[in-house]
């Protein structure tokens, strides 16, 4: 009875020494409480490497598989191509399809007018003042027009000199034309008619040109160069100047005229538009007789060169 308890008391020695031979480990005081497990970060943490158990392919017979049939397969492409024969038109839109479209019709052609009174003026000079007006007017399309215009001088109560142009313009190029027509005389002394042919445009750096030939009876033949501009301040403050010069082939005592350059004129106007179509000016007119002209004009008595001050008004409709 013994020897059991021998036995026993033998263990627990052994249990005893062993426990005291194996070192103390620390005790840690840890808080739990503290700590946010939401946004602890275990990707980064370290798994235990496992060997996946590897797969013997020598064992199974590929051949003994069916044959897959991919012939009946058909994969248009996803762009381009033709559309299919059934394909909706773009053009469909309701029930309607439209055909392609034909040729527009433009209606450029329409006939339109304008009537332009560009000096409708009084002036004083150094010896005699009076009323002066030059107009010109037209009806028609883009290519082919009626011209009209006029010009005219009063002084000391009578119409001394004037004149009127019918023409017809045709355009021959982007903004210029080809003048065709007549033009008459009248005023002082006998009327006088003449064949008139002329260009007339926009040239570059925007000056308005003429230029113009004439042909009379008795063989008389004439010539007039026109030359305007506009310098505009503002939209509404317009400087124009403006340069004429006339010349004749044979001597008209009749009506004051000699051969050669007759006179030179200089105008420079200034406009306000208080509308487009409606602006008062101020300006001065330089006026030289030239050649013969001259001559006829001292053999009455009266100045060559005059400087006269100008005011009225410029309208169109």
């Amino acid at each position: 009875m013994r020897r059991p308890w021998v036995v026993i008391a033998a263990l627990f020695l052994i249990a005893q020494a062993h426990a005291q031979s194996a070192p103390e480990q620390p005790k840690m005081d840890m808080d739990h409480g503290s700590m946010d497990h939401g946004s602890m970060d275990h990707s980064s943490m370290a798994q235990p490497a496992t060997d996946a158990p590897q797969m013997d392919h020598s064992a199974m017979d590929h051949g003994s598989m069916g044959d897959m049939d991919m012939g009946g397969m058909s994969m248009a492409p996803m762009q381009g191509g033709k559309a299919p024969a059934d394909a909706r038109s773009p053009d469909y839109s309701d029930g309607l399809v439209h055909s392609p479209m034909k040729h527009m019709d433009m209606d450029d052609s329409a006939p339109v007018g304008m009537l332009m009174i560009d000096q409708l003026e009084s002036w004083a000079g150094r010896d005699d003042h009076g009323q002066r007006w030059e107009a010109q007017g037209w009806y028609g399309g883009d290519t082919n027009r009626l011209w009209v215009r006029t010009e005219g001088e009063r002084a000391r109560g009578s119409l001394e000199d004037a004149d009127i142009e019918a023409l017809w313009s045709h355009a021959i190029a982007t903004f210029w034309n080809t003048q065709l027509g007549a033009r008459h005389d009248f005023g002082e002394g006998p009327g006088r008619t003449w064949a008139a042919f002329g260009v007339q445009g926009l040239a570059p750096y925007w000056f308005e040109l003429e230029a113009t030939a004439y042909a009379g009876q008795g063989g008389r033949t004439a010539a007039r160069v026109r030359a305007e501009y506009e310098v505009l301040f503002t939209q509404r403050l317009i400087l124009q100047p403006e340069f004429e010069v006339n010349a004749y082939g044979k001597d008209d005592p009749a009506r004051g005229i000699g051969s050669g350059i007759s006179d030179l004129q200089l105008g420079l106007r200034l406009r306000y538009e208080i509308r487009r179509t409606f602006a008062p000016y101020v300006g001065v007119k330089f006026v030289h007789t030239m050649g013969n002209t001259a001559d006829l004009i001292r053999s009455e008595g009266r100045r060559v060169t005059d400087l006269q001050w100008v005011a009225g008004v410029r309208v169109w409709f």
